[in-house]
């Protein structure tokens, strides 16, 4: 912006500057021609007058005259016409040479100079542009009498010369000064684009948020601190809006934490008593048997969703992680072999490293990140999908890559995929659909069986934990879900495992 107002001032200068330049190259012309009009009026046909004898009797020669050059300029020129012929021409010079070499063009524009009273301008290849003046002589000839048009040409090529040097300078001095003036103008609004580009650097989108100090220097009175004002306003509105979705999640948080911490309690009471009637010694009808069979295995679900949603409170809420050597490889070993027993009908591979990769970090945090990405792809797979497990250490970082050859993640779903819940919505869609178009195919589903869709979202949370990220890749036939976790975790505060 301040290139282009800079330039803008500069062009228009420059455009003040050629149109007081031409004006005045016009007029100097127009008056140094109206003075070189004078003198041709003032000299009259007096010195081609003293051709008209300068033989005596007898042809008179055009090319050899000696004529009276008192009182004239030099480079005056002067010529007779007889009949429209050029009888005579002489011009003046530093000595008493008068002769002047005429071409047949020359003589033609001669004889073309009407005799009415006013100059005309001719340009004669032997002497160069003239202004000439015809007159009727006494004899019934033509007297032709001519200054050259050389001053006039000079003092225009001075003047130009002269303007372009002084208004070259000028433009130079303005377009430094504009610059200066510019950028000291737009201070102001520089102070703003400094703040935005501080307010976009923040991360707005969870948590606390500090906006940064406002604009200073906000004038009402010009634009640009009107422009910083609104700004101000703006701010102050963002942040009253921050404040409150913060002091909203907090709230969110604290729920989630109290209502999982006091659901712990009646969850493990349901499971006791169910399993207390299944020990019953006496008969028990079958409906009542099954009856309490899905007590059991409901409220155990619903004991772990519980857990899982304590868990999420609690990293939400910044509690610190157990930084300790953990051996992953180990961990995804016993992973793999938890998920073999659970899934025997599919094909569980490994690609380990030779040396073990040890991390810092939670241990149990880091197994329940294993334990359900392996759970992901084992329950939303047909059986005799080839399930790959991968271990790297790439760098200053640990990568974990679990792959798989299933139908693949749709991309309307990869987008919410690692969102808690994410699977909700679409079981209760997919509920009323026929046999054949199965989770495994669809892979709708980021938690186990039917789970609440809180799988994903606790190895997303754990893995940013320790300063890691998770991300997916998904095509038909090709699924990976990739965990990088840095050799040196963000420090958090305390010690104690979540």
């Amino acid at each position: 912006m301040r290139a282009r107002l800079t330039c803008g001032l500069v062009v228009l200068l420059a455009l003040s500057c050629a149109a007081v330049g031409i004006a005045a190259v016009v007029a100097l012309r127009s008056f140094l021609g109206e003075r070189l009009d004078q003198q041709l009026s003032e000299a009259g046909g007096a010195f081609p007058a003293s051709l008209e004898h300068a033989h005596g009797a007898g042809e008179p020669d055009a090319d050899n005259v000696h004529v009276d050059t008192r009182r004239q300029a030099r480079g005056t020129f002067g010529a007779r016409l007889l009949k429209g012929r050029v009888t005579a021409a002489a011009v003046v010079r530093a000595g008493t040479d008068t002769t002047v070499r005429l071409t047949p063009d020359d003589r033609t524009a001669l004889a073309a100079v009407p005799v009415d009273g006013h100059c005309h301008r001719v340009d004669l290849s032997s002497l160069g542009d003239y202004q000439v003046k015809a007159v009727a002589g006494d004899d019934g000839d033509v007297l032709i009498t001519g200054l050259p048009r050389q001053g006039i040409e000079d003092a225009e090529t001075r003047l130009i010369a002269v303007e372009a040097a002084v208004f070259g300078g000028a433009l130079v001095v303005a377009g430094a000064a504009g610059a200066f003036w510019v950028r000291w103008s737009l201070r102001p609004l520089r102070r703003v684009a400094a703040t935005a580009a501080s307010v976009t650097a923040l991360p707005l989108d969870s948590g606390e948020v500090a906006l940064p100090d406002r604009v200073p220097d906000t004038d009402p009175g010009t634009e640009v601190g009107q422009v910083g004002a609104a700004f101000n306003r703006m701010l102050g509105h963002v942040e009253g809006a921050l404040t409150t979705r913060h002091a909203s999640e907090e709230r969110l948080r604290r729920f989630a934490a109290d209502a999982s911490h006091e659901l712990r309690t009646p969850v493990a009471a349901i499971r006791g008593h169910a399993e207390l009637a299944q020990r019953h010694p006496g008969p028990v009808p079958p409906g009542v048997t099954r009856a309490l069979d899905r007590i059991a295995a409901e409220s155990a679900r619903m004991g772990g969703m519980v857990d899982d949603l304590l868990l999420l409170a609690r990293l939400d809420a910044g509690r610190p992680l157990a930084r300790e050597p953990v051996d992953l490889t180990r961990l995804v070993l016993d992973a793999v072999d938890d998920a073999r027993a659970a899934g025997p009908g599919h094909r569980w591979l490994l690609d380990l490293p030779a040396e073990p990769v040890t991390v810092t970090g939670d241990a149990a945090r880091l197994q329940q990140i294993t334990g359900n990405l392996l759970t992901n792809a084992r329950v939303h797979t047909r059986e005799g999908t080839r399930v790959t497990v991968r271990l790297r250490h790439d760098g200053a970082a640990t990568v974990l890559t679990v792959a798989d050859n299933g139908g693949g993640v749709p991309p309307a779903i990869q987008r919410t995929v690692f969102e808690r819940f994410a699977r909700a919505d679409h079981h209760r869609a997919d509920h009323h659909r026929a046999d054949h178009h199965r989770a495994d195919d669809r892979r709708a589903d980021p938690a186990a069986g039917h789970g609440a869709g809180l799988g994903l979202a606790i190895v997303t949370a754990v893995a940013a934990a320790h300063g890691g990220t998770v991300t997916l890749t998904s095509e038909p036939g090709d699924t990976s879900f990739t965990v990088t976790l840095p050799d040196a975790p963000p420090e958090r505060p305390g010690a104690s495992a979540v």
